[in-house]
């Protein structure tokens, strides 16, 4: 497997067989509101445009994980893309009925907690908590996956959320070989954080048995975590050994 780090938490998996698009936000710099305005300087999102590497990955896309609806995850040139090349997407069955009104080819709908067949494998909808306190509720529906295919390591998408219960029982029971989380630990301009903390990065880094992947770094105006204060932090818990934090278009074979 080869994962290709794209922008924020727009990814690309790469097997064997399938080329994987995670979480499309491919607009240019700007073509999105700012998510914080008086918190964090309102400068219109993605502050980043996509790498250079971005084009000719995604002309080999063969199936679509979309993980919630949130524009910094699908924004209306992600749907334009998959509308166009009338991509497969495998999404939760909260979201289905809007994706497939947008012109989305929904192949398939997933419940939390629940295993379902995926190219020559199987996934899972794990619960996702996208944010501390009261604002969770308000930031709706997320799901994260849990992905075992032939002759490939274990993936853990956990997507927007914040360390829980759910989450950890995935590292503990499933102890998947590689996981993606979201390190920005993005605020809005009230409420408390809706990412994990820097605390609970690294307590989710200890507690995971595998490759921590730390995506929702530098690519959006509500997010003050850094790449390289995080790896100092990881670097001061003896923890880079086990994180990968990788810059916009790097990619890496596992």
């Amino acid at each position: 497997m080869t994962y290709h780090h794209l922008r924020n938490a727009t990814a690309i998996i790469q097997t064997k067989n399938d080329f994987i698009l995670v979480d499309p936000m491919l607009g240019d710099v700007g073509t999105i509101e700012a998510f914080a305005k008086e918190r964090f300087p309102p400068y219109r999102n993605p502050l980043v445009e996509l790498p250079k590497s971005a084009e000719s990955l995604l002309e080999k896309i063969t199936h679509v994980l979309i993980t919630h609806q949130h524009a910094d995850h699908l924004d209306e040139a992600g749907i334009a893309f998959l509308k166009d090349k009338q991509l497969r997407v495998t999404c939760s069955v909260l979201d289905a009925k809007d994706l497939k009104e947008k012109g989305l080819r929904v192949v398939q709908e997933l419940d939390y907690n629940t295993s379902q067949t995926f190219l020559e494998g199987s996934i899972e909808g794990i619960p996702a908590r996208h944010g501390y306190g009261n604002v969770a509720e308000l930031m709706g529906n997320v799901m994260g996956f849990y992905i075992e295919l032939p002759d490939e390591p274990s993936l853990y998408l956990a997507s927007d959320t914040i360390l829980t219960d759910e989450v950890a029982k995935v590292l503990v029971n499933y102890q998947p070989k590689i996981s993606v989380i979201p390190c920005g630990s993005a605020q809005l301009d009230a409420y408390d954080p809706i990412l994990m903390t820097k605390e609970d990065i690294v307590r989710f880094t200890n507690l995971n048995f595998g490759t921590t992947i730390c995506n929702h770094l530098e690519a959006l105006n509500h997010c003050p975590t850094k790449r390289e204060p995080l790896k100092s932090k990881f670097k001061e818990q003896h923890l880079s050994h086990k994180a990968w934090i990788p810059e916009d278009g790097e990619s890496k074979m596992f």
